[in-house]
């Protein structure tokens, strides 16, 4: 059985080992910033502070059998504010004509700009290769749970749901932009920058090209990952266009990678999510079942989640699910209760 649940101190080994399996500034392969990204995170589940700003909600995907961490993703609550601005780049056009010699071009363009006044992340989303294309939708699952805790506390979240995607990196692990750009600027290698900005991005307002830049000036490789996203992040940047977001022509400053917004409640999940009781009907033989990812009871500070197949009737106003034989058998510990649920 698979089980999502919020992050417990005890993850922490088994989230390190996640974090050595991608490069992401979520989830960085230091084991004291994890430790600090966990403790972050059960505080806020228990109780989340007015300032949006310092919750972080780190949800875990648990293979009951092995009680192993195979899966992790991630909420902000706000990224962006006065102290720690989002900076980022505008992607844009130039035109330049000459009618002396009849000839104009248009330029690809990159512009440094920040916000103070930011938007709910999204991100930390990593599955054990071992578990991908399993036949349980887990990379889904891990996914999705992070829309279903938003639809069930949305004034906890900023209206404008974000997202910040992987772009391609070389064999070595750099980033082609970064080569191409910040280091003439910085004097430091992408992952030393990476680091360093999780701290203090001041450096980044301080020494970034604050004009434009021309992106016909850069190598055509640093032109080619701009606003692209890596393989391994092409499922994600296919889920996240499926459900509602939208490029934004912003990417990150120092990758190139592209930036993705949605409207809280134009998010798919979110606006067809679903509040249910268990119903003690039995499924008929012929039923054509639906995956779902349901809410377990749970106690104050706590969070727990399950796939289930079954169908959901409405009875009156209310929806009445239906569960599988099988599924029954997960949930049969909890009795009749009520609960949220989205569709997988």
């Amino acid at each position: 059985m698979y089980l999502i649940r919020n992050v417990d101190p005890s993850d922490l080994n088994d989230l390190y080992e996640l974090s050595g399996l991608v490069t992401f500034i979520n989830l960085p392969k230091d084991i004291d910033l994890i430790k600090k990204k966990i403790a972050s995170s059960v505080r806020t589940f228990k109780r989340a502070d007015k300032d949006k700003s310092k919750n972080n909600y780190i949800f875990v995907l648990e293979d009951t059998e092995l009680k192993k961490v195979i899966g992790v993703s991630m909420i902000h609550g706000q990224h962006g504010t006065d102290e720690e601005p989002h900076y980022y780049l505008t992607v844009g056009q130039e035109e330049k004509f000459s009618e002396t010699i009849n000839t104009g071009f248009i330029h690809g363009t990159l512009k440094l700009d920040y916000e103070c006044n930011g938007y709910t992340e999204i991100g930390g989303l990593v599955l054990h290769p071992d578990y991908r294309n399993n036949a349980s939708k887990l990379g889904k699952q891990i996914s999705f749970v992070r829309f279903l805790y938003i639809g069930m506390n949305p004034n906890h979240f900023t209206p404008l749901i974000h997202s910040e995607l992987m772009p391609p990196f070389d064999q070595d692990g750099n980033s082609p932009l970064w080569e191409a750009v910040g280091r003439k600027f910085m004097n430091v290698d992408y992952h030393e920058a990476d680091v360093l900005s999780r701290q203090n991005k001041e450096f980044i307002l301080s020494l970034f090209p604050s004009e434009i830049i021309y992106t016909s000036l850069l190598p055509i490789e640093a032109r080619d990952a701009i606003g692209k996203v890596g393989d391994d992040t092409r499922p994600v940047k296919k889920m996240l266009e499926s459900i509602g977001f939208k490029y934004t022509k912003e990417v990150d400053p120092f990758d190139g990678g592209p930036h993705y917004r949605a409207n809280q409640s134009e998010i798919k999940p979110i606006r067809h999510m679903f509040k249910f009781k268990v119903s003690t009907s039995k499924l008929a033989a012929d039923a054509t079942t639906h995956s779902m990812l349901i809410t377990l009871p749970n106690d104050p500070g706590k969070f727990r989640a399950v796939k289930v197949d079954g169908v959901l009737e409405t009875v009156g106003e209310k929806k009445m699910l239906i569960l599988t034989d099988e599924c029954r058998s997960i949930i049969d510990e909890y009795g009749e209760f009520v609960g949220h649920g989205i569709l997988l």
